[in-house]
């Protein structure tokens, strides 16, 4: 199975460093990323918006005749779920890791504060508590020197849908900072934030407790995580 990371806000695919090598060995082939924009801070993010990520992923897949499963972290949730609007025929599965797919019209997090075109990885005081468990003074040291500031048309542009074959492709979500059933409750309360989750015909779901970033506090678990999911593929 061809298996397609894409990553999160602020990050580049050798984020996923402590994930594939699993994936990897158990004979799957596997690309991690980097979407435009987010190449090297020093890189141009003027004028890129969510398509431009969303396209970049559907040009992956249009690469490969082969079956392929979508991983998306956080922010890349929202990209994958445009890709695989775009081609609902290829992808075999969905994996959402703390992240769900955002419906048409919405934008990811406006909220985020922009400098000119970039958006910058805020200071660790403006993310709740449950983003930041398990994520130790080390690791918020490793991950801000990697951070790469995220294109404002990403954080803001809204998404466009237009295929409702989309809600025919099997979904895992993998739930890390607030349990699974916090999202069956939010569904079955008609919540509007997973008023696109709702209308997917197949979802199953995966509790790994943890902060927002699974790839740097329990990458082997996020790894057997994926691996599970994609058998189910």
């Amino acid at each position: 199975m061809n298996i397609i990371l894409v990553p999160g806000f602020w990050l580049d695919g050798s984020s996923w460093s402590g994930v594939t090598p699993a994936l990897t060995a158990a004979g799957h082939a596997v690309q991690a990323l980097t979407l435009p924009g987010l190449e090297s801070v020093d890189a141009s993010r003027a004028g890129i918006g969510l398509r431009d990520h969303i396209d970049a992923v559907v040009a992956v897949i249009d690469a490969t005749d082969d079956p392929l499963v979508l991983v998306g972290h956080s922010g890349g949730g929202a990209v994958i779920h445009g890709a695989l609007d775009a081609r609902p025929l290829r992808v075999e599965r969905a994996v959402y890791v703390d992240s769900g797919p955002l419906g048409d019209g919405a934008s990811i997090n406006e909220s985020l504060q922009a400098d000119g075109d970039d958006v910058p990885l805020p200071e660790w005081h403006d993310f709740d508590d449950d983003d930041l468990v398990d994520l130790t003074d080390d690791l918020r040291a490793e991950f801000r020197a990697r951070a790469i500031p995220e294109p404002r048309g990403v954080v803001s542009e809204a998404q466009r849908l237009g295929d409702e074959r989309r809600f025919d492709v099997p979904v895992t979500v993998i739930a890390c900072e607030f349990p699974s059933s916090m999202l069956q409750e939010m569904i079955e309360a008609g919540h509007p934030y997973v008023a696109e989750l709702a209308r997917i015909a197949d979802v199953e779901y995966t509790d790994l407790p943890t902060g927002h970033w699974p790839q740097f506090t329990r990458p082997d678990d996020l790894a057997a995580a994926i691996l599970a999911a994609v058998d189910r593929a």
